[in-house]
Protein backbone atom coordinates (compact mmCIF):
# COMPACT_ATOMS: atom_id res chain seq x y z
CA UNK A 1 0.00 0.00 0.00
CA UNK A 2 1.23 3.82 -0.71
CA UNK A 3 2.96 5.55 1.91
CA UNK A 4 2.70 9.06 2.02
CA UNK A 5 4.46 12.19 3.57
CA UNK A 6 1.90 13.16 6.18
CA UNK A 7 2.41 16.87 5.89
CA UNK A 8 3.17 17.05 2.04
CA UNK A 9 -0.33 14.69 1.81
CA UNK A 10 -2.37 16.77 3.86
CA UNK A 11 -1.04 20.07 1.93
CA UNK A 12 -2.04 18.74 -1.33
CA UNK A 13 -5.27 17.76 0.01
CA UNK A 14 -5.93 21.45 0.85
CA UNK A 15 -4.75 22.79 -2.53
CA UNK A 16 -7.29 20.17 -4.01
CA UNK A 17 -9.82 22.13 -2.22
CA UNK A 18 -8.72 25.18 -2.78
CA UNK A 19 -8.92 24.48 -6.49
CA UNK A 20 -12.80 23.12 -6.09
CA UNK A 21 -13.77 26.35 -4.36
CA UNK A 22 -11.92 28.07 -7.08
CA UNK A 23 -13.84 26.09 -9.59
CA UNK A 24 -17.33 26.82 -7.61
CA UNK A 25 -17.08 30.57 -7.76
CA UNK A 26 -15.86 30.76 -11.08
CA UNK A 27 -17.64 28.53 -12.77
CA UNK A 28 -21.26 28.18 -10.35
CA UNK A 29 -21.43 30.69 -8.91
CA UNK A 30 -22.68 33.45 -11.28
CA UNK A 31 -24.86 30.13 -12.91
CA UNK A 32 -28.91 31.59 -13.22
CA UNK A 33 -30.92 29.68 -11.09
CA UNK A 34 -32.36 27.85 -14.32
CA UNK A 35 -29.28 26.95 -15.72
CA UNK A 36 -28.11 25.74 -12.22
CA UNK A 37 -31.06 23.28 -12.15
CA UNK A 38 -30.90 21.89 -15.91
CA UNK A 39 -29.81 18.51 -16.71
CA UNK A 40 -28.68 18.18 -19.94
CA UNK A 41 -31.46 15.01 -20.64
CA UNK A 42 -33.97 13.45 -17.71
CA UNK A 43 -31.44 10.66 -16.93
CA UNK A 44 -28.31 12.89 -15.73
CA UNK A 45 -28.28 15.20 -13.07
CA UNK A 46 -28.19 18.90 -12.98
CA UNK A 47 -25.01 21.14 -11.41
CA UNK A 48 -27.42 21.42 -8.12
CA UNK A 49 -27.66 17.79 -7.66
CA UNK A 50 -23.94 16.99 -8.92
CA UNK A 51 -23.04 19.68 -5.73
CA UNK A 52 -25.92 18.80 -3.40
CA UNK A 53 -24.69 14.82 -3.61
CA UNK A 54 -21.59 15.75 -2.38
CA UNK A 55 -22.99 18.02 0.45
CA UNK A 56 -24.63 14.67 1.70
CA UNK A 57 -21.27 13.32 1.62
CA UNK A 58 -20.28 16.60 3.67
CA UNK A 59 -22.96 16.29 6.14
CA UNK A 60 -22.26 12.67 7.28
CA UNK A 61 -17.96 12.89 7.17
CA UNK A 62 -17.35 16.19 8.28
CA UNK A 63 -18.63 15.91 11.51
CA UNK A 64 -17.01 12.83 12.08
CA UNK A 65 -13.92 13.99 10.71
CA UNK A 66 -13.98 16.84 13.38
CA UNK A 67 -14.92 14.77 16.10
CA UNK A 68 -11.92 12.10 15.15
CA UNK A 69 -9.26 15.72 15.18
CA UNK A 70 -10.67 16.67 18.54
CA UNK A 71 -9.71 13.12 19.82
CA UNK A 72 -6.54 13.22 18.37
CA UNK A 73 -5.88 17.10 20.21
CA UNK A 74 -7.26 15.64 23.50
CA UNK A 75 -5.36 12.84 23.27
CA UNK A 76 -2.23 13.83 22.37
CA UNK A 77 -2.20 11.54 19.06
CA UNK A 78 0.87 13.76 17.29
CA UNK A 79 1.07 13.65 13.63
CA UNK A 80 3.64 11.09 12.51
CA UNK A 81 6.07 11.99 9.73
CA UNK A 82 4.96 8.93 7.40
CA UNK A 83 1.21 7.73 6.13
CA UNK A 84 0.79 4.73 5.16
CA UNK A 85 -2.95 4.23 3.19
CA UNK A 86 -5.20 0.78 4.00
CA UNK A 87 -5.77 -1.48 1.31
CA UNK A 88 -9.42 -0.79 1.11
CA UNK A 89 -9.22 3.34 1.69
CA UNK A 90 -6.64 3.31 -0.82
CA UNK A 91 -8.78 1.69 -3.13
CA UNK A 92 -11.75 3.47 -2.45
CA UNK A 93 -10.06 7.13 -2.91
CA UNK A 94 -8.40 5.65 -6.12
CA UNK A 95 -11.22 4.45 -7.78
CA UNK A 96 -13.21 7.60 -7.22
CA UNK A 97 -10.04 10.07 -8.63
CA UNK A 98 -10.79 11.31 -11.55
CA UNK A 99 -8.22 10.13 -14.29
CA UNK A 100 -5.60 13.02 -15.75
CA UNK A 101 -7.64 12.48 -18.93
CA UNK A 102 -11.20 13.09 -16.49
CA UNK A 103 -12.05 9.61 -17.13
CA UNK A 104 -13.64 8.01 -14.27
CA UNK A 105 -11.83 4.56 -12.98
CA UNK A 106 -15.28 2.81 -11.51
CA UNK A 107 -18.65 3.98 -12.44
CA UNK A 108 -21.47 3.46 -9.67
CA UNK A 109 -25.05 3.99 -9.11
CA UNK A 110 -25.40 6.57 -6.63
CA UNK A 111 -27.30 4.95 -2.94
CA UNK A 112 -30.53 6.21 -1.96
CA UNK A 113 -29.96 7.83 1.05
CA UNK A 114 -27.23 10.26 -1.20
CA UNK A 115 -29.19 11.06 -4.54
CA UNK A 116 -30.19 14.25 -4.95
CA UNK A 117 -33.96 15.42 -5.09
CA UNK A 118 -34.54 17.07 -8.68
CA UNK A 119 -36.08 20.16 -7.00
CA UNK A 120 -33.62 22.19 -5.09
CA UNK A 121 -32.70 25.97 -3.72
CA UNK A 122 -30.15 26.85 -6.33
CA UNK A 123 -28.70 29.41 -3.73
CA UNK A 124 -28.96 26.87 -0.54
CA UNK A 125 -27.26 24.19 -2.49
CA UNK A 126 -24.45 26.43 -3.41
CA UNK A 127 -24.23 27.92 0.24
CA UNK A 128 -23.73 25.44 2.49
CA UNK A 129 -21.02 23.55 -0.71
CA UNK A 130 -18.93 26.70 0.24
CA UNK A 131 -19.54 26.38 3.51
CA UNK A 132 -18.45 22.35 3.69
CA UNK A 133 -15.46 23.24 1.49
CA UNK A 134 -13.96 25.78 3.78
CA UNK A 135 -14.98 23.57 7.05
CA UNK A 136 -12.97 20.86 5.01
CA UNK A 137 -9.91 22.90 4.37
CA UNK A 138 -9.48 24.27 8.05
CA UNK A 139 -9.88 20.32 9.31
CA UNK A 140 -6.65 19.23 6.34
CA UNK A 141 -5.11 22.59 8.10
CA UNK A 142 -5.82 21.14 11.93
CA UNK A 143 -5.03 17.49 11.14
CA UNK A 144 -1.19 18.23 10.72
CA UNK A 145 -0.72 17.84 14.31
CA UNK A 146 -2.24 14.81 14.97
CA UNK A 147 -1.71 10.96 13.93
CA UNK A 148 -4.20 10.51 10.59
CA UNK A 149 -3.17 6.90 10.45
CA UNK A 150 -4.67 6.20 14.15
CA UNK A 151 -7.70 7.80 14.03
CA UNK A 152 -10.71 5.96 12.20
CA UNK A 153 -14.34 6.57 10.95
CA UNK A 154 -16.76 4.97 9.65
CA UNK A 155 -17.77 4.33 6.21
CA UNK A 156 -21.55 6.13 5.26
CA UNK A 157 -22.57 2.74 3.36
CA UNK A 158 -21.56 0.46 6.36
CA UNK A 159 -20.85 1.68 9.85
CA UNK A 160 -18.73 -1.72 10.91
CA UNK A 161 -16.38 -0.38 8.65
CA UNK A 162 -13.96 2.15 9.02
CA UNK A 163 -10.91 4.32 6.91
CA UNK A 164 -8.13 5.77 8.74
CA UNK A 165 -8.55 10.04 8.82
CA UNK A 166 -6.08 9.92 6.30
CA UNK A 167 -8.04 7.65 3.81
CA UNK A 168 -10.86 9.14 4.47
CA UNK A 169 -9.76 12.50 3.81
CA UNK A 170 -8.19 11.01 0.62
CA UNK A 171 -11.53 9.56 -0.59
CA UNK A 172 -13.91 12.18 0.23
CA UNK A 173 -11.94 14.87 -1.96
CA UNK A 174 -11.28 12.43 -4.55
CA UNK A 175 -15.34 12.14 -4.50
CA UNK A 176 -15.33 15.67 -4.71
CA UNK A 177 -13.11 15.77 -7.41
CA UNK A 178 -15.26 13.12 -9.30
CA UNK A 179 -18.53 15.10 -9.26
CA UNK A 180 -17.60 18.65 -9.74
CA UNK A 181 -16.06 17.86 -12.68
CA UNK A 182 -19.56 15.83 -13.73
CA UNK A 183 -21.18 19.05 -13.14
CA UNK A 184 -18.81 21.24 -15.24
CA UNK A 185 -19.62 18.36 -18.04
CA UNK A 186 -23.11 18.93 -17.47
CA UNK A 187 -22.63 22.56 -18.41
CA UNK A 188 -20.59 21.64 -21.52
CA UNK A 189 -23.37 19.23 -22.04
CA UNK A 190 -25.90 22.24 -21.95
CA UNK A 191 -23.99 24.42 -24.05
CA UNK A 192 -23.45 21.76 -26.85
CA UNK A 193 -27.13 21.11 -26.74
CA UNK A 194 -27.88 24.50 -27.64
CA UNK A 195 -25.51 24.74 -29.87
CA UNK A 196 -26.69 22.10 -32.07
CA UNK A 197 -30.58 23.12 -31.10
CA UNK A 198 -30.27 27.08 -31.34
CA UNK A 199 -33.50 28.99 -30.64
CA UNK A 200 -34.96 30.58 -33.53
CA UNK A 201 -35.64 33.89 -33.53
Amino acid sequence: MPRFTSKTLLLRLEEDVRELRQIAGQEFRHLSDARFLQAPTPAQWSVAQCLEHLNSYGLYYIPLIEKAIQTGEQHNLTAKDVFSSGWLGNYFAESMRPGADGAIRLKMKAVKNHTPDAQLNPRDVLTEFSRQQAQLQSLLERAQHIDIGKLRIPISIASWIKLSLGDTFRFLIAHEQRHVLQAQKVLSALSSLETANPISQ
